[in-house]
């Protein structure tokens, strides 16, 4: 079993939702934190919240859809900490319109901020890593990076391009030591509804009914952590709906289409 106590993650998206919720906890098991996301007086607040000591965090502000070159970025942290044990890629953008009513710019914006903003940070800590022979990767994907789900064409194909993408990191690096563990989270209380982007581009500004009757972000918390420390190489952080999709799609991929063309999914 993975111990977590005293070891460096780096945590993307960590002002809200799953990633706040990973934030404290991760705290709370001894771990020394890099905070990142936009806004730095969220991030202090959640490093006040988690009770972190000063010389246990670091806040880092990061935007994921400026993605060319985290080296800077990269250079803080290991110039603080001296390595990153675990980077849990948790920063992402989701969206609630149908394909044929959203913009391609908007498809764009999707892909940049979950897929090629993830790619790229994960390349920037890499090499670090493989120096060590040691690391753990976690791209925080969805139950729709499995399988495609009515008003989230974008979101799922961004989900399903980690999947290609960590799988194959995971199949190069083994011999190095590197690991990789990719989260498939469904519904989970948090405001990801909220902040789904539309077919123009704009966020939705509501919460789905799914999303609100979903699993609680501390509860998936608990179970990513539950994850990491028993070494998965991916786990599926949901509900019974989502987890009977996921199943349904491998096996019996033709029922599974009519299910979904019928299910409530906002």
């Amino acid at each position: 079993m993975a111990e977590i106590q005293n070891k460096v993650v780096w945590l993307t998206g960590a002002t809200s939702g799953i990633g706040e919720a990973l934030a404290h906890a991760l705290a709370k098991e001894g771990a020394k934190l890099v905070l990142s996301a936009r806004r730095v007086e969220e991030l202090e607040r959640v490093a006040k919240e988690s009770a972190l000591k000063a010389d246990d965090y670091l806040i880092l502000p990061l935007d994921l859809s400026k993605n060319d070159d985290y080296s800077a970025e990269t250079k803080k942290v290991l110039d603080r900490f001296g390595r990153v044990d675990i980077l849990i890629n948790n920063g992402g953008v989701s969206q609630r319109s149908l394909a044929k009513e959203t913009g391609v710019s908007v498809d764009k914006q999707i892909m940049e901020v979950n897929f090629f903003g993830t790619l790229s940070l994960t390349k920037s800590v890499l090499p670090s890593m493989l120096a060590n022979k040691s690391g753990l990767v976690v791209a925080i994907s969805s139950a729709v990076g499995k399988f495609g789900s009515p008003w989230r064409s974008g979101y799922s194909a961004s989900k399903h391009a980690l999947h290609g993408f960590f799988d194959s990191l995971r199949a190069e690096c083994y011999d190095d030591g590197l690991k990789v563990l990719i989260v498939c989270p469904g519904f989970i209380q948090t405001n990801v509804s909220v902040n789904a982007l539309t077919g123009t581009g704009k966020a939705l500004g509501q919460m789905d009914a799914a999303t609100a009757a979903g699993l609680t972000a501390p509860e998936a918390a608990r179970q990513i952590i539950a994850a990491i420390k028993a070494g998965k190489e991916e786990v599926n952080v949901a509900g019974f709906k989502e987890k009977f999709g996921i199943w349904t799609k491998r096996h019996f991929p033709m029922i599974f289409s009519n299910m979904i063309r019928k299910m409530a999914v906002r």
